[in-house]
C-alpha cells in the first residue's frame, strides 16, 4: 500500500476554501444594477467549487484514517499557529455535502430580486468558511473559521430575513458566539498545557480527571448550541422561520453538522475519560430532544418551525449515537457497537442535510407563491401541484423515517447500537419513528391533500425546471443513501474505526 504523503501536490482543500470566498468578493462587485450576470457568476463559482470535490473522494486512500491533502504553513510563528488543513472520510463526506448543498441553494435562490450580488456574494463566503471549519487541522484556525461563519449568515437573516428578522439574528449570533467563547477558553488551556495548537498534539496530551471534566464541558456548550442540543436549542426556530429559504437550507443542513463535527473532532480524542463519565448527561439530552421536542413540533402551525423542531428532534440522534459509544466501549468493551453507534451518527447527519434541506426548499416554493407558510392557509396543494405533491411526500416519508430512505438508515444504526446494551435507551430512541410520522403526516395531510382550500390554492403553478433541478438532487441523494449506503459507510469506516480506538483508550 502507497503511504499518504504528508502533503499535497495540488492545494485542492485551499482552493475549496479561498475559490468561493473570493468569488463572493468579486461578486459583490457586480453591484445592484446587473443581477443575472452576478446569478451566472456566482452559481458558476459553485459549480466549479462542487467539481474540485470529486478529487477529494477519488483521490482518498480508503485504508487509512490518516488525514490527507495535507497543507500545513506557518500562519502566525509567535504563538504556533499555522494554517494546517487535512481531511479524512469524515471531512471528506461532508465537505462533499456542502459543496453540493450550496450550489443547489444558489440555483433555487434566482428568483430573489434584492440586493442580489450581495445575497449571492454572502452564500459563496458562508461556503469557504465552512468548508474551513470541517478541513482545519489546527485549533486556532478551526475556531476562526467558526467564529467567521457567523457573520454571512447574520448578514442573511437579518437583511433577507422575515418581518422579526433582527430578533432573529441577533438571538442566533449571541448563542453560538457566547457559546464557543467557552471552546476559546478550553483551547487556550490546551495550547499553555501542550505548547502546540496542532489537534493531532492536543489528542496525545496527557490529560488529569479534573482538567479533563473542564475542557469537556467548555466544548460541550461550544457544540451543543450549534447542534443544538436541548436546552439551548430555543435560537433555532426563531433563526429558521426569519432566515430566507437559502438560509433556512444551509443553517439544516450545514451549519448543524459543524456541532456534530466538533464532537467527533475534539471532545471524543481530547477529554475520553471525561467524556465517558458524562455520555448519560448527553445520552439523557438527546433523549429529550428526540421524544419532548418532536412533540413540541406537532403543534406548530408555522410549517418552518414545525420543520425547525424536527430538525432538533433527528439531530438528537447524532448526539445520542456519539456519546451512546462512550457507554459501549468503556462499560461493556463492545468496540463493535460502538462504530455502529458513530456511523449512524454519521449517516444521520449527512441524510439529514438532504431531508432537510429539501424539506425547507419545498416549504420555500410554496411561500414563494403564496406568501404565507401558515399550514391553516394551505390544502388540496396536490390538485395543482402534482409534481410538487411527489417530491414533498418523498421527503415527508424519509423525514419520518421510512425504510428505503436515507432517513431511515442512520437513525436504525443508532437504535441499533443503542439496543445492544441499553434496551430502554434504544426504546425511548425509536419513539421517533411514532412522532416523527405523526407531526410530518400531519403537515402532509393539511396542506396536500383534500378539497382545494381556496382561490389562492387553486391557482398555485406546479414546480419549474430549476425548482425540479434542485428538489431532484435531493431526492436522488435521499434515495442513494437509503437504498446503497455502503459507499458513504465505507467512506468514513478508516475513520470511524480509529475514533473508537480513541474513545477506548484512557488518558489517565
Amino acid at each position: 500500500m502507497t503511504p499518504v504523503p504528508a502533503t499535497s501536490t495540488l492545494p485542492l482543500l485551499s482552493l475549496l476554501i479561498w475559490l468561493p470566498i473570493i468569488g463572493g468578493f468579486l461578486t459583490l462587485a457586480f453591484g445592484n444594477g446587473r443581477a443575472n450576470p452576478a446569478r451566472w457568476f456566482a452559481t458558476g463559482v459553485a459549480a466549479l467549487t462542487l467539481l474540485l470535490t470529486v478529487p477529494l473522494f477519488t483521490g482518498l486512500d480508503l485504508a487509512t484514517p490518516a488525514m490527507q491533502f495535507v497543507e500545513n504553513h506557518a500562519w502566525i510563528p509567535a504563538f504556533d499557529i499555522r494554517y494546517h488543513l487535512g481531511a479524512d472520510g469524515i471531512s471528506v463526506a461532508l465537505i462533499g455535502l456542502t459543496t453540493l448543498t450550496s450550489l443547489l441553494v444558489l440555483i433555487g435562490a434566482w428568483n430573489v430580486d434584492k440586493r442580489v450580488s450581495q445575497y449571492y456574494a454572502a452564500f459563496l463566503i458562508l461556503e469557504g468558511l465552512m468548508v474551513g471549519v470541517f478541513a482545519s487541522l489546527d485549533a486556532m484556525l478551526f475556531y476562526v473559521f467558526f467564529e467567521c461563519m457567523l457573520i454571512p449568515m447574520f448578514i442573511i437573516i437579518g437583511v433577507w430575513g422575515g418581518p422579526r428578522r433582527v430578533y432573529a439574528s441577533i438571538k442566533f449570533f449571541l448563542y453560538t458566539f457566547l457559546g464557543s467563547l467557552f471552546m476559546l477558553v478550553a483551547l487556550i488551556y490546551l495550547f499553555m498545557k501542550g505548547g502546540s495548537w496542532q489537534l493531532a498534539d492536543m489528542y496525545a496530551l496527557p490529560l488529569t480527571a479534573t482538567e479533563q471534566m473542564w475542557i469537556f464541558f467548555g466544548f460541550l456548550i461550544a457544540f451543543a448550541v450549534k447542534v443544538p442540543m436541548f436546552p439551548v436549542h430555543t435560537w433555532l426556530p426563531d433563526a429558521h422561520v426569519e432566515a430566507p429559504t437559502a438560509g433556512s437550507v444551509v443553517l439544516a443542513a450545514i451549519m448543524l453538522k459543524i456541532g456534530g463535527y466538533g464532537f467527533l473532532r475534539f471532545i471524543l480524542p481530547i477529554v475520553p475519560d471525561a467524556g465517558a463519565e458524562w455520555a448519560w448527561l448527553v445520552v439523557a439530552a438527546s433523549l429529550v430532544a428526540i421524544v419532548y421536542v418532536g412533540l413540541v413540533a406537532l403543534a406548530q402551525d408555522d410549517m418552518k418551525k414545525l420543520v425547525a423542531y424536527s430538525s432538533v428532534s433527528h439531530m438528537g440522534f447524532v448526539t445520542l449515537g456519539v456519546f451512546i459509544a462512550f457507554a459501549l466501549v468503556r462499560d461493556h468493551g463492545n468496540l463493535d457497537g460502538a462504530r455502529l453507534g458513530l456511523q449512524g451518527a454519521m449517516v444521520q447527519m449527512i441524510s439529514h442535510g438532504f431531508i432537510s434541506g429539501a424539506m425547507f426548499t419545498c416549504i420555500g416554493v410554496l411561500y414563494d407563491r403564496m406568501h404565507t407558510r401558515r399550514i391553516s392557509d394551505y390544502g388540496g396543494v396536490a390538485t395543482p401541484m402534482r409534481w410538487f405533491a411527489l417530491f414533498y411526500v418523498l421527503f415527508a416519508m424519509a423525514n419520518s423515517g421510512l425504510p428505503g430512505t436515507s432517513g431511515f438508515v442512520g437513525e436504525f444504526m443508532v437504535i441499533m447500537a443503542s439496543f445492544q446494551q441499553h434496551p430502554l435507551v434504544a426504546f425511548f430512541a425509536a419513539l421517533t419513528l411514532i412522532i416523527g410520522a405523526g407531526y410530518t403526516l400531519w403537515l402532509v395531510k393539511r396542506v396536500l391533500w383534500g378539497p382545494v382550500a381556496n382561490d389562492n390554492v387553486a391557482s398555485l403553478k406546479d414546480i419549474d425546471g430549476r425548482e425540479w433541478t434542485v428538489l431532484g438532487v435531493f431526492a436522488i441523494g435521499t434515495l442513494l443513501v437509503g437504498v446503497w449506503p455502503k459507499p458513504l459507510t465505507d467512506l468514513m469506516e478508516p475513520s470511524i474505526a480509529n475514533l473508537a480506538m480513541q474513545i477506548a483508550a484512557s488518558k489517565l
